[in-house]
């Protein structure tokens, strides 16, 4: 189906009104206080499933298949029983744009994601609301500046460089690729060098994510949830002590010391204990999406080998190519930070590998006041969500949606489509803080693998087609089987 431009269908979505006065940015105190009662939700089509688990172990067996069959049963707006409540999802662009754009302060995003990061990741910017997210936003956005990001740039440029030369032959890449990112990322974002500090700190990280969507949620012994609340002590502990040392030191170049001496539009600096909650969240977000980004844009390389050598080729003009043979004494030339905007090739395919295999699949709101879409009255408090796997592959948006075309993201084909069809990012105040860090570590790493190895399937050729865990962050199951061969 051809594709719609954004003024051809807008979402339909209105506040009921105000009865209470002037609008408060947050009517609940925690997440779990102000649930609608059942019959609130009663005229809005959907199912309970099972007793007591609802659908929450379908949904986690296949959620992108759960949702197919909810929309084509139920239509775009439709209610789940999963994970101890009821959820609303609001499917589509426009429910994308409503939700994400949030023009009337409809949603809050610190109480939508609360009943999975809260014991782990509090008071991150997705855990922020209105006034207290923007003015953290724009304190903490100091340290995407050109100047600090051209240092992380040095640094990635060296310890990618330093790695990716030992990955000649055949490996799985997905766990190769997460332990870089986390290595990177003690160096970057931390300032800290490789060895057995950044490892805990790593294992410390590991635990929280994993622990961020165990089904038991409380930290009972030998639970997964345990190993992750311990955790968080580990790096509150780290991270505070580290933040009064480098405000006393006056900061560093690294992400870390950037965050310890950003101040707010008053001057002052932040909390510690938001720094320390600030750096965890953004390790955590950061390191398992370029993760997840980095391993889906490896197998469509490894599988569409006439990509990969247009990626090649451009990565190539933009460098020089290596300085010498490589396996002779030469290496790959590093991306130079002015060059990043010349690689438009390499940013259309990545961002085709994030719309079939988006790294966040999908996101969870909750209603601060009652709201209308789709025909269907919404009540204040109830929890919703926007599904953004399902947008990606819609007919709706997008011709042949299970196909691999990076062209989709020419600046002609972009502007004719709807504006919130593509958002991996997220959208809105909330979209990723750190999105150019994330376009500029996916470039570094192909300057770096493609100057120096073809890249193959290790077995099935450009057949090969490995199982995927799709939620909470897609990854495949085999760890992603490839061959890196020398050029």
């Amino acid at each position: 189906m051809a594709t719609l431009a954004p003024q051809a269908e807008k979402a339909q979505a209105t506040a009921a009104p105000d009865k209470t006065g002037p609008l408060k940015a947050s009517p609940f105190a925690h997440w779990s206080e102000g649930i609608p009662a059942d019959d609130a939700i009663a005229h809005v089509p959907g199912e309970k499933g099972w007793p007591v688990v609802g659908n929450t172990f379908t949904q986690l067996a296949d959620p992108h298949a759960f949702t197919r069959r909810m929309v084509e049963t139920y239509g775009k707006v439709y209610k789940s029983f999963a994970f101890g409540g009821w959820h609303v999802s609001l499917i589509g662009a426009e429910a994308n744009e409503l939700v994400l754009f949030n023009k009337d302060k409809l949603f809050s995003s610190e109480q939508g994601w609360g009943p999975v990061l809260d014991q782990l990741f509090p008071r991150g910017l997705m855990l922020m609301d209105f006034d207290h997210h923007r003015i953290d936003r724009r304190a903490l956005s100091i340290a995407f500046k050109p100047e600090p990001m051209r240092h992380y740039m040095g640094a990635l440029n060296s310890g990618i460089a330093s790695e990716t030369a030992k990955w000649e032959g055949a490996m799985e890449f997905q766990p190769a690729i997460k332990q870089l990112t986390l290595d990177l990322a003690a160096d970057s974002f931390l300032g800290i060098p490789w060895g057995p500090e950044a490892d805990r700190i790593n294992t410390a990280f590991v635990d929280m994510v994993q622990a961020s969507v165990a089904p038991i949620r409380k930290p009972l012994p030998f639970t997964k949830m345990k190993r992750g609340v311990d955790g968080r002590a580990y790096m509150v502990d780290y991270l505070t002590r580290e933040t009064h040392r480098r405000r006393a030191e006056g900061g560093g170049q690294d992400m870390f010391s950037q965050f310890a001496t950003a101040t707010r539009e008053d001057g002052s600096l932040l909390p510690v204990d938001e720094v320390v909650d600030h750096m965890s969240f953004l390790m955590m977000a950061a390191h398992d999406t370029i993760t997840s980004s980095a391993t889906s844009l490896i197998y469509h390389l490894a599988t569409k080998p006439e990509w990969q050598e247009k990626m090649r080729d451009e990565i190539m003009a933009v460098t020089g190519g290596p300085d010498g043979v490589i396996g002779s004494g030469g290496s790959p030339r590093p991306l130079d930070y002015d060059h990043l905007g010349q690689l438009e090739l390499t940013e259309m395919i990545f961002k085709e590998v994030l719309r079939l295999i988006p790294p966040v699949p999908s996101m969870p709101r909750r209603a601060l006041r009652d709201f209308e879409f789709g025909g269907y009255h919404i009540p204040a408090g109830q929890m919703v969500g926007i599904n953004i796997h399902w947008t990606h592959h819609s007919e709706e948006y997008w011709d042949n949606p299970y196909s691999f075309d990076p062209m989709r993201f020419t600046p002609e084909m972009v502007k004719a489509r709807h504006k919130y069809a593509w958002v991996p990012f997220g959208g809105g105040a909330h979209m990723c803080l750190g999105l150019h860090f994330a376009y500029m570590q996916i470039k570094v790493l192909m300057a770096q693998l493609l100057q120096r190895y073809r890249i193959e399937p290790t077995s099935g050729g450009t057949d090969y087609k490995p199982d995927w865990q799709a939620w909470p962050i897609p990854q495949p199951k085999d760890g992603l089987k490839v061959t890196f061969k020398s050029l």
